[in-house]
């Protein structure tokens, strides 16, 4: 991934940020610290990372007289994830509150099916640390841009903190449900591998999938080899979040329809837990679990990935 490792903002005129209070002119001037790293917690992030994951996605099938609306696409996968040279000072303007100023870095996701060695996604995006805001009142927060080549961009927010110890990995199920009720989950055939069906992965492409990946795909971030693991940073974003005013998804017309969609990503939601495992000053590894609603035929059907990543340099 080739970029301008020292590309600059250069606003005019220039960015203003509130100013910090002036120390009173009795004390005497404090010995400068280090300026902390405006990346924050996303520092961990840099560089290039490859490892192995799991997706699950219920795709639309064009409808049959039998009812027959989707497809169930398993896929065991290979994964290369680069960040790029960080970007500092990327100017906000305010009106309502005074200026403030970004930082991040850039990203290239490329993800294959392991088994028939055929690629499956591909994401260019952005990770960036948001300040503190009086308007709207809002704590430090990170935002992942991300632009999906099928016709989708979203825009997740949410927070960051480092604890001890390894991650807590939650369940996660892809039993989709009616729209707009969570509650209501339903069960498919193809959910169950022992079903004999045309509408799922078969032959060479299930290797290595079992029942349990199917049932809940976050197994196999905890199947994982375990290393010893002394702290972990957790990025948690989503494109709503009752808490936050920000994020969203945007679809071509082709995927939000107009009564009815052929595949529109409603929601988006992802934890990456960037691990700093015994002996190590730095993360050098990074599992993250991502679903995504697509909504079609008055249904909300999961799509989930996972990895578990580790850093090349």
């Amino acid at each position: 991934m080739e970029s301008a490792a020292d590309f600059v903002f250069g606003p005019q005129p220039p960015i203003e940020e509130e100013p910090a209070a002036p120390a009173a002119a009795a004390e005497p001037a404090p010995v400068a610290a280090a300026a902390p790293d405006p990346l924050g917690p996303l520092a961990g992030l840099a560089g290039n990372w490859a490892g192995r994951g799991f997706n699950v996605i219920w795709r639309p099938h064009p409808l049959q007289p039998s009812g027959q609306d989707r497809f169930l696409e398993l896929n065991v996968t290979g994964e290369q994830l680069d960040f790029g040279p960080a970007l500092r000072d990327i100017p906000n303007r305010g009106l309502l509150m005074p200026n403030i100023s970004l930082a991040g870095m850039h990203y290239l996701q490329q993800i294959a099916d392991a088994n028939t060695n055929t690629n499956q996604h591909f994401e260019p995006g952005m990770w960036v640390t948001v300040p503190p805001t009086s308007n709207p009142h809002e704590p430090t927060t990170v935002a992942r841009l991300a632009s999906i080549p099928h016709g989708t961009t979203i825009l997740l927010q949410g927070t960051a903190h480092t604890s001890n110890g390894a991650p807590s990995i939650p369940n996660v199920s892809i039993k989709p449900f009616t729209l707009g009720h969570p509650a209501q989950r339903i069960d498919f055939p193809e959910q169950d591998l022992a079903t004999a069906t045309q509408f799922r992965t078969s032959g060479a492409g299930l290797t290595g999938i079992t029942q349990q990946m199917v049932n809940n795909p976050n197994t196999v971030l905890r199947a994982a080899p375990s290393p010893q693991i002394t702290s972990t940073t957790t990025l948690h974003v989503s494109s709503h979040d009752a808490s936050l005013p920000g994020g969203g998804t945007a679809n071509i017309a082709f995927l939000k329809g107009t009564t009815h969609s052929n595949a529109n990503t409603a929601h988006v939601t992802a934890t990456f837990w960037l691990e700093t495992l015994q002996a190590d000053t730095e993360p050098r590894r990074l599992q993250y679990s991502q679903l995504v609603l697509l909504n079609f035929n008055g249904i909300s059907w999961p799509h989930i990935t996972v990895a578990t990543l580790h850093k090349q340099n």
